[in-house]
């Protein structure tokens, strides 16, 4: 009998009434002749309450006493919604993350999965019960319990199909599927049919809230079929697959922002070998994600090293910089905590020229300035200051297009 993985958001599970909505939803599925395995998260803002009450009580606490308070949520979720369907009259059965050996390292507050142990699921599945998990959460091999960090119930599930060999991941949410941008800045922003995983991993890595980018790279390793659809509405949503060849012919996919983000610059640094190594290796020990890299040659002997973080990881970053700007001789170290970062993506890119001038072109048209460019294959990414943000991405969403549905659009620039 084939397995489908559902992962149920916070919203989808906020009160009594959603949870037998969205229980509901699970027993559709089983009469449809499937297994099913539940991945739920913690209800509402209950993640935000639990914070919250922990820095009242310490400013700074612990990171391992926090993934033992934030587990709690989802802890409950689960046996809630297993309440529900037994109402319903079905049979289920609720494990958190350490009860069915979702193995991680022992980063706390943002560990990663090692392994999962699916054998106790499929002996639950195969007794005809309906599997419900906690998401985000597992165990180290000091049976420490973890969590996975921003959108670690996305990871769960996708990780969860993957081990069982689902047939599909379908993350319902409370919204339609996946836009081609955020339709709260650009109201005419249209739901795509299907995305690629390379440009999922792209725009989450680049701000779309809907998914997180471990669990579509999850996806894309394991070749898990990824369904972003609405919690509340009997409605297809987004499909995130391997990239087919139709999917060239749309240049621009969709446009991200992200406003949360800092830049540091390093100026007149010695062009020697091995000083980007050096820095780099201090950011990484201080646990900063590096978003986007430029270094440019001033000269023979100096050059000018400028990297983008998120604004939570800044005094770190600036404290790691600290230690390291006299051994790689740096004439000065600039900080920005005022800046945005405006993104389109699509592996159209790849076989289509003009994307970059159109780009530019329109920001010049919004009166617009760039402050730093970087891009990739599939990708151009602007940075530009955070009050100039949402009329930066409204210009490249009408530039691209991206009010109309992916066979509408202009194909070449």
């Amino acid at each position: 009998m084939a397995i489908i993985v559902q992962k149920f958001g916070g919203t989808s599970v906020a009160n009594a009434e959603k949870i037998r909505r969205a229980a509901g939803r699970v027993i559709d599925t089983v009469k449809k002749g499937y297994q099913v395995v539940v991945v739920a998260s913690a209800r509402g803002h209950q993640t935000d309450e639990l914070i919250k009450d922990a820095l009242e009580l310490n400013p700074n606490p612990p990171k391992r006493e926090m993934d033992q308070l934030l587990s709690t949520g989802e802890q409950q979720s689960v046996s809630l919604f297993a309440m529900a369907l037994d109402a319903m009259g079905y049979n289920a059965i609720s494990f958190t993350g350490g009860q069915i050996r979702m193995m991680t390292n022992s980063d706390f507050t943002k560990a990663q999965i090692k392994s999962i142990d699916a054998q106790r699921i499929h002996k639950q599945l195969d007794q005809g019960k309906i599997v419900i998990v906690a998401g985000f959460q597992g165990i180290d091999e000091n049976e420490n319990i973890t969590t996975l960090g921003r959108g670690g119930s996305d990871t769960t599930a996708v990780a969860l199909a993957a081990t069982l060999g689902a047939e599909i991941c379908e993350i319902y949410t409370d919204v339609d599927g996946i836009y081609t941008t955020d339709p709260r800045i650009f109201k005419d922003a249209v739901k795509m049919d299907e995305i690629s995983y390379d440009e999922m991993l792209e725009m989450a890595s680049l701000g779309a809230g809907v998914m997180h980018n471990r669990a579509v790279a999850f996806g894309k390793k394991y070749d898990v079929k990824i369904h972003v659809r609405h919690s509340g509405k009997e409605v297809e949503g987004t499909i995130i697959t391997h990239e087919v060849p139709q999917m060239e012919g749309v240049v621009v996919t969709g446009a991200t922002m992200q406003k949360d983000m800092a830049k540091i610059d390093l100026v007149g640094v010695d062009n020697v070998p091995g000083n980007a190594a050096k820095v780099f290796a201090h950011l990484a020990r201080a646990k900063v994600i590096v978003n986007d890299i430029v270094q440019t040659e001033l000269g023979k002997d100096k050059a000018n090293l400028s990297f983008m973080i998120g604004i939570s990881d800044l005094a770190a970053a600036k404290e790691a910089v600290d230690k390291i700007e006299d051994e790689i001789n740096c004439e000065r170290v600039f900080t920005r905590d005022d800046i945005a970062l405006v993104s389109v993506v699509g592996v159209g890119m790849r076989t289509h020229y003009g994307v970059a001038e159109k780009m530019f072109g329109a920001l010049a048209k919004g009166k617009v300035n760039i402050d730093l460019i970087t891009t990739s294959e599939i990708r151009i990414s602007c940075a530009v200051n955070k009050t100039d943000a949402e009329k930066a991405l409204n210009a490249v969403c009408v530039a691209f297009e991206l009010d109309k549905p992916a066979q509408e659009r202009t194909k070449t620039y």
